[in-house]
């Protein structure tokens, strides 16, 4: 919108044609994105207190979460306003991938929303059952599978990149590479769920996952860039860079509410949409295996869970003390703060070493 308002300015002034930068829109982008969070989130966080929309704690888990209790959830929806607003404000709204990724996100957001509601305000400790909410998911994630198939204009655009080797990619066709979008999505949506269990422990590495995916995204779609580094040239992608400028944005102020001690959690609407959002971007900026590395606290959150479940089916015993693997280091003896810095500490090397693979190719 304001994209479309300077445009048309910049006809007679000159000085508006600056907001045409990507870099600019990025940047405007975040802020906007964390004042929007900033101003609405106390108002938010009153609402949901008086509602009584509050987290309930499992017993099972660390004792020093039973405070947690009644804190208020379903704070994502913040995030998700904050970067649906930002993004309709800053990003080009012709361009047919800031619809795939605003409409894909949201999409989970409310597929969280509908499980929050049922838990915290129909008091049904099983929410949405997970038939129904992994139906729901593979549905949204097929169909946009399906959808960057039919508008891939070029091969490379559909290939599997390998990270640090120039050459090595493999070309894709329709079965795999729909599979492919489904599995990144689906898959990264609900690691980043399993991860939000500690106060600030999902949103930060969001935030620092997103940033870097916001610089392949603009380099993807510039012509020049994307040459010099060897990867896919993606007409469009820049625009992606805004979108996770807004998640960035809207996430690092959600953090100052969500941090030790928490006033509100995120709860399913915000880790499933966050999740899904991080895994489209990398499929269209073809950084899949990229973000495996980027997102490896939430890959291997996800994977603990997996474990557990398997190794307590086939031999009644566990292999961590709790999953995911964040109580399980609790329970030896970490403290809550102790757990989340250090996951923070790991994410930042491994976005760092994702990054790298833009040049060391």
């Amino acid at each position: 919108m304001l994209l479309a308002l300077a445009q048309w300015l910049s006809q007679d002034v000159r000085f508006f044609s600056v907001f045409n930068y990507i870099t600019l829109r990025t940047v405007l982008s975040a802020m906007t994105a964390l004042l929007i969070s900033f101003m609405i989130g106390p108002l938010m966080i009153r609402k949901l207190t008086a509602y009584k929309i509050g987290q309930s704690v499992r017993d099972d888990g660390p004792q020093t979460h039973l405070v947690k209790a009644g804190t208020p959830t379903m704070g994502g929806a913040l995030i998700l306003a904050s970067i649906a607003i930002t993004t309709l404000l800053w990003g080009d709204l012709h361009n047919h991938y800031v619809w795939v990724v605003l409409l894909t996100t949201l999409g989970f957001g409310v597929i969280g929303w509908v499980d929050d509601y049922r838990k915290v305000v129909h008091r049904n400790p099983k929410g949405l059952s997970a038939k129904a909410k992994m139906g729901w998911q593979s549905v949204i994630a097929l169909a946009v599978g399906i959808y960057l198939w039919n508008v891939a204009s070029l091969p490379a655009h559909t290939e599997l990149i390998v990270p640090f080797l120039k050459f090595l990619v493999f070309p894709l066709g329709a079965f795999l590479f729909i599979a492919l979008t489904y599995f990144v999505i689906v898959g990264t949506s609900n690691a980043v769920n399993l991860t939000d269990g500690l106060d600030g422990l999902a949103i930060m590495p969001t935030v620092m996952v997103s940033g870097a995916l916001a610089i392949f995204a603009y380099v993807a779609g510039n012509a020049v860039f994307s040459k010099y580094l060897g990867i896919p040239y993606i007409p469009g992608a820049g625009e992606l860079a805004i979108f996770c400028g807004a998640i960035a944005g809207a996430g690092l102020a959600f953090l100052w509410f969500n941090a030790y001690p928490a006033e509100v959690f995120m709860g399913d609407v915000g880790a499933l949409a966050l999740g899904a959002a991080l895994g489209i971007v990398a499929v269209i900026v073809r950084q899949e295996l990229v973000l495996f590395i980027m997102g490896g606290v939430f890959v291997v959150e996800a994977v603990s869970v997996m474990i557990q479940v398997a190794s307590f089916k086939l031999t009644g015993k566990r292999v961590f003390r709790m999953a995911p693997l964040h109580h399980h280091y609790e329970l030896k003896g970490w403290k809550e703060t102790q757990v989340v810095v250090r996951f923070w500490i790991i994410t930042m090397l491994l976005v760092l070493l994702g990054l790298a693979t833009l040049k060391l190719r």
